[in-house]
């Protein structure tokens, strides 16, 4: 008898240590529980709660209090949008401009991080600084800045225009007095002023990435490149760009899905929400629910409609990035 029982006591004092280790395994996610519970009610709960909203229609305020019911129309705000042609036309001016924007802050923030790496410590140090600048400005006060660059009677924009001779600005542009030019009737010109408040703003973190991503590339890498007759062009494509692939990566997912939700600088640079033609899908969903008449459930639809696009860019986005390490 003695026997038998000491071979469950040994099994046991075997599996003790697996268990212990089961125990430890748990300990990360219970220190994350915390942060879990945060996050789902800062971000989960309010995503949760707009989507139930555009299966409603829900048109003034005493419904969101609850004084009111909450009529279910199903998918028939998201038939309604997508059959509205105006829809695809704010698709595509959202599309084109986080396009544009996207590539002019990626082109322009490596030049800087190129810039930076080659400066000496104190000139870097300065330089970056400057740059950080603008990163660290609300964009509700750089973009109040801008708007009074190219306001049409003081800005700075319509004195510089005013400067110059005559005869030059009326063969260059066709006119003489500057004064009251609207810099922002124009759908293109508007988007163009958008696009350099927007990438006045976003490659300071471009730049700062990738310079330390340059910090981290091996310096043997680019003299073993110089050595064997590289030129710089040559040297960024062949040895920086494929290290920096990662970086990258990141970079232009982080872009595209800021540039998607642009809304604070449009709403200063446009004066509100009436210039429809040069719409984007952020300031189209608050138009539609805060404009009156209100329609909340409509403007919920196309914020989940816009989630769901940059749900869909952060997916093919990871799934290349595993992909190439499966390739590697």
């Amino acid at each position: 008898m003695t026997a038998l029982t000491e071979v469950p006591e040994a099994a046991a004092a075997q599996e003790n240590p697996a268990r212990r280790r089961r125990r430890v395994d748990r300990l990360p996610y219970l220190l994350l529980l915390p942060c879990l519970v945060v996050i789902g009610g800062l971000l989960l709960w309010p995503l949760g709660q707009v989507v139930v909203m555009s299966f409603h229609r829900l048109d003034n305020v005493r419904q969101l209090r609850g004084d009111r019911a909450w009529p279910w129309v199903g998918l028939d705000n998201y038939a309604g949008i997508l059959s509205d042609p105006f829809f695809w036309t704010v698709l595509r001016n959202t599309v084109l401009f986080a396009a544009a924007n996207v590539a002019l802050t990626m082109i322009l923030g490596t030049l800087v991080g190129l810039l930076l790496n080659r400066l000496g410590r104190r000139m870097a140090a300065f330089v970056a600084g400057c740059v950080m600048l603008a990163w660290a400005t609300p964009a509700l006060t750089g973009t109040i800045v801008w708007r009074w660059i190219f306001d049409d009677t003081s800005g700075l924009v319509t004195w510089a225009f005013n400067t110059l001779p005559d005869g030059l600005s009326r063969a260059l542009f066709g006119r003489d007095d500057w004064t009251g030019y609207g810099w922002f009737n124009s759908p293109l010109l508007f988007f163009a002023i958008l696009t350099l408040v927007v990438v006045w703003h976003s490659f300071p973190f471009v730049a700062v990435s990738v310079l330390a991503g340059l910090k981290s590339v091996p310096g043997e890498l680019h003299e073993a490149a110089r050595v064997d007759g590289a030129g710089p062009w040559r040297v960024f494509w062949r040895v920086t760009v494929p290290l920096l692939r990662p970086v990258f990566g990141i970079l232009v997912v982080l872009s595209t899905i800021w540039d998607f939700k642009v809304f604070t600088q449009y709403y200063v640079l446009a004066g509100g929400t009436h210039d429809r033609p040069t719409f984007m899908l952020s300031v189209y969903s608050y138009a539609e629910a805060f404009s009156p008449p209100p329609r909340y459930g409509l403007g919920a639809a196309i914020a989940v409609i816009l989630t769901v696009i940059l749900l869909v860019v952060t997916g093919v986005y990871v799934r290349l990035v595993l992909r190439q390490e499966d390739e590697a």
